[in-house]
């Protein structure tokens, strides 16, 4: 969406207290733990852009509160997999060698938008050290969520996500559909069907020091997020309005988990 489109998708500028009213009218309230998953663009045009919704979901968590986003950085992936383009045979073992460390309070995410990327960077917020898959968290339940993250299958029982299951939170899709909900590569890991392991490595890091570190992981894939997201719509329920011009939905984040393990476990 252009700015020309943006202005023309709303009749009024979207602003830091329109948005806090749109996200109460959903339900969402001072004290929870909500995890968002974000396209600014299609909010219409917003005075502020990113720092405007980051304000506006702080201000309706408030401290008490927990905000949580995923600020992944896929460029610490193995370039020999890089497909969106690839990158010749010949560049892979250069940028192996040369690639800074992942450092939590700078590196940049990559393909997350321009909210999470915005996100990281405030006060107060903690980021967790995965290289690829790392998650930054505003609140009370900063440390907790984000504090720990181990590197080892980044998005199961050792990752943020599984915090936000275990305080009980909920899922925010701003503007995007399940395809972009992590919270399903959690029941993923957990369901039981036959996965593929991996084994990558990263520089991050250690005491100063530049260390590639290696670890392991499961071959996950999003092709049938959107099923599974739309079963769990109409089977269990969800709560769905307008913030700005996008489309807005609300999930209970441990029921989705657990409808997602047992629809994998039948699907997969």
């Amino acid at each position: 969406m252009s700015e020309a489109d943006a202005i023309e998708a709303v009749d009024e500028p979207v602003t830091v207290s329109s948005l806090a009213s749109d996200l109460r009218s959903l339900g969402i309230d001072a004290g929870d733990t909500l995890l968002v998953h974000s396209s600014l663009r299609s909010l219409g045009w917003v005075a502020g852009g990113p720092q405007a919704v980051v304000d506006a979901l702080q201000d309706v968590l408030t401290p008490e509160g927990t905000l949580v986003m995923p600020t992944h950085s896929g460029q610490y992936s193995d370039p020999e997999g890089w497909e969106n383009p690839p990158v010749p045979d010949d560049w892979v073992e250069t940028i192996r060698e040369s690639m800074p460390p992942f450092r939590p309070e700078v590196t940049p995410t990559r393909g997350m938008g321009a909210i999470p990327e915005c996100f990281r960077n405030y006060p107060g917020v903690v980021r967790s050290d995965h290289p690829t898959v790392s998650f930054a968290a505003w609140g009370a339940g900063a440390d907790d969520v984000a504090g720990s993250h181990e590197v080892d299958y980044g998005l199961g029982d050792g990752s943020p996500l599984a915090r936000v299951y275990d305080r009980g939170g909920a899922v925010l899709l701003l503007g995007v559909g399940h395809d972009s909900n992590t919270s399903l590569h959690l029941a993923e890991y957990r369901a039981d069907f036959e996965k593929e392991h991996v084994e990558s490595a990263a520089p991050l890091l250690r005491d100063g020091e530049r260390v590639v570190v290696e670890y392991e992981d499961i071959e996950i894939e999003t092709d049938d997020f959107e099923a599974v997201g739309a079963a769990f719509e109409s089977e269990v329920g969800h709560t769905e309005g307008t913030v700005g011009a996008a489309t807005a939905k609300v999930v209970d984040q441990p029921e989705l988990v657990d409808f997602a393990v047992e629809w994998f476990e039948a699907n997969r």
